[in-house]
């Protein structure tokens, strides 16, 4: 499940998460996309003008987080049934981790991802033998997605994180170690 998301600031408990985008890797065009009210009004000017999303508008015509958090869960369990989990595939993980970890503990009291994560950034890391420099999404969208441009919108980017990770686990199963050699 290759999840993205905006947010007002970075962390959260201090900052609102704004926006949650979400895509099946194999077959992104099954998605999810909310938009939430904010928690406070805090907020980095930097953050809102990468998204471009508003404070305002969003305590209008935004999902309550519990609503938002409920869609999201639901939509999990269409996507992957029980008992499967399902595993959060993000790129820069922890970032996006942290929010929708704390944002499902604070409005539903769980989370339907449990502790299964991975981040894209430290797959490649491992992959190519590269240095943590090199795994930026400038590096790798254009060598895996092509000319697409980030668009901060949170399930563009879902999707493009998706691409991404397909491509990356595609190589990896031609580099297979044995599973007895850990």
């Amino acid at each position: 499940m290759s999840v993205d998301v905006e947010t007002a600031g970075p962390n959260p408990g201090l900052y609102s998460l704004l926006s949650i985008g979400a895509c099946l890797v194999a077959e992104p065009e099954r998605t999810f996309y909310v938009e939430l009210q904010p928690v406070n009004s805090n907020a980095e000017k930097e953050a809102l003008a990468v998204h471009g999303l508003s404070l305002e508008k969003l305590r209008v015509a935004g999902v309550p987080p519990a609503d938002a958090m409920a869609q999201f869960e639901a939509w999990l369990a269409r996507e992957i049934p029980p008992p499967v989990r399902p595993l959060f595939v993000a790129f820069n993980a922890p970032f996006d981790w942290m929010f929708v970890h704390d944002y499902f503990h604070r409005f539903l009291g769980r989370n339907p991802f449990g502790h299964n994560a991975i981040d894209i950034k430290a797959y490649y890391m491992g992959l190519s033998g590269s240095s943590w420099a090199e795994t930026g999404l400038d590096k790798l969208l254009p060598r895996y997605v092509g000319p697409a441009k980030l668009t901060h919108n949170a399930l563009d980017d879902a999707k493009d994180q998706a691409a991404i990770f397909r491509v990356l686990l595609e190589e990896a199963a031609t580099r297979r170690l044995p599973a007895d050699s850990a």
